[in-house]
């Protein structure tokens, strides 16, 4: 029943910002400007989105590597594209990670700890850097937009990714979650507890793979960038990459 009022809820809420927004804007206008795009700037737009699977894939083997779990970078490209798939078919943004834990688990049988350990740690650490590039948007923005209102949220963001990442890496931490056992154990989740902070506490030995993790991700939002901008000059909006 909970997952059903979930589903109904996200679906309600998806369709009332829809609704939103086909009120602020000219529906025949905007299909005009659609229909009227710069073909070239378009192909140019999703070629880099298509091409940014290339790194993700990557990271992704490299995550999977360092815990033991080979796999091909061409399978781990398809499963990539199929998350994707289902991403834009579920009224979820985990959907496609979990599609990816699911069927890259049935493929290493006994191997779900890391598996899911290397999906999560991914969706992490681009947040991370996601939020690196958000302070160094901040002080490309100094002097030339209003970033007050901005700058309390990236605060709030980066004390809770440092929160995050010293409960799920710090040793000290880890001796003093004991409390915890009982309360999962009577909520039935220890099972689950234990794959999701086993699988992401496994890379604190691993910086190396960490960096250069985090190197590809900063390669995959660059492209993403770039790809926003030819979308923009493919309608005719001529800015330059730096808003």
């Amino acid at each position: 029943m909970r997952r059903f009022l979930r589903l109904a809820g996200t679906i309600v809420v998806t369709g009332l910002a829809t609704a939103y927004i086909l009120s602020k804007i000219d529906v025949g206008k905007t299909l005009d400007i659609l229909g009227s795009a710069d073909a070239s700037w378009l192909v140019l737009s999703a070629a880099l989105v298509l091409f940014s699977v290339v790194p993700m894939a990557w990271r992704w083997q490299l995550l999977l590597a360092t815990r033991g779990v080979r796999e091909g970078f061409w399978w781990l490209s398809r499963a990539y594209f199929v998350s994707y798939a289902i991403g834009q078919v579920l009224p979820t943004g985990v959907g496609g990670d979990v599609s990816r834990i699911y069927e890259t688990s049935r493929r290493h049988p006994g191997e779900i700890t890391p598996i899911t350990g290397s999906v999560l740690l991914e969706r992490a650490l681009g947040g991370a850097v996601t939020l690196l590039l958000a302070g160094v948007g901040f002080l490309l923005a100094i002097g030339r937009y209003d970033i007050g209102a901005y700058l309390w949220i990236e605060l709030v963001f980066v004390v809770g990714t440092i929160a995050v990442g010293i409960f799920f890496f710090s040793r000290a931490v880890r001796r003093r979650l004991r409390f915890v056992l009982p309360i999962v154990r009577r909520l039935r989740v220890e099972t689950p507890a234990r794959v999701v902070y086993d699988g992401i506490h496994g890379y604190r030995d691993h910086p190396g793979a960490l960096f250069l993790v985090c190197g590809a991700t900063l390669v995959v939002q660059a492209m993403r960038i770039v790809s926003i901008w030819a979308s923009a000059r493919a309608i005719g909006i001529d800015l330059s990459v730096l808003p």
